[in-house]
């Protein structure tokens, strides 16, 4: 019996060294030595600390600086491990919150969203993507136009020009993947870095 099961065995332990360890070690070399930043995490840093990812949105709430947008992430509440707490961007707990049109508390917080946004910017229509959460709730980038949208209040607050901050908008909008994939799109968390640095000068 032991003849016939050891073929089987061997070939699980080959097999298991080759795809479980050879394989996904030569893939982390390969992509460390082409894309290295890319396999570090994307990470920013300023001044020689890192302060995030390109890849998963932070959240800003101060008026001196552009807000990404909304994160519907949850975490498990200290107080009551049975319950869920709002954690806006938690990378461990990514998804949407599933509220669908129907849903009377998706339209009162949209509504209430609205309203806010309106008061800010009362001469500009509301773009979708401040007011509406990403499926992954840890998406980085926001529009050219809700970053726009943002700019009389984030002015406003450091007290400089307008002009100036839709030049640097545009200087730090993406475009389309080679011209066709995707949609334009702002990096909130380098935008605002661009911002402080700008704002230092």
């Amino acid at each position: 019996m032991l003849r016939e099961i050891r073929p089987a065995i061997v070939l699980l332990l080959v097999l298991t060294a080759i795809t479980g360890l050879a394989y996904p070690l030569a893939m982390t070399a390969i992509a460390g030595a082409i894309f290295p930043a890319q396999a570090q995490g994307s990470l920013i840093e300023r001044d020689g600390k890192v302060v995030g990812s390109a890849l998963i949105g932070q959240e800003f709430k101060d008026d001196k600086y552009f807000h990404g947008r909304l994160s519907a992430t949850l975490a498990p509440d200290p107080n009551d491990s049975t319950k869920a707490v709002s954690a806006p961007y938690n990378a461990a707990n990514s998804g949407g919150s599933n509220l669908g049109p129907t849903s009377k508390a998706l339209a009162d917080r949209l509504k209430e969203d609205v309203d806010k946004l309106k008061a800010e910017n009362p001469n500009a229509a509301v773009p979708v993507d401040l007011v509406t959460t990403s499926a992954s709730g840890l998406d980085p980038d926001i529009s050219p136009e809700a970053a726009q949208f943002q700019v009389p209040r984030v002015a406003k607050a450091r007290s400089i020009s307008e002009d100036q901050l839709r030049q640097l908008v545009a200087s730090n909008t993406q475009g389309r993947l080679l011209g066709l994939l995707g949609e334009p799109r702002v990096n909130v968390l380098a935008l605002n870095l661009a911002l402080d640095r700008a704002s230092a000068k």
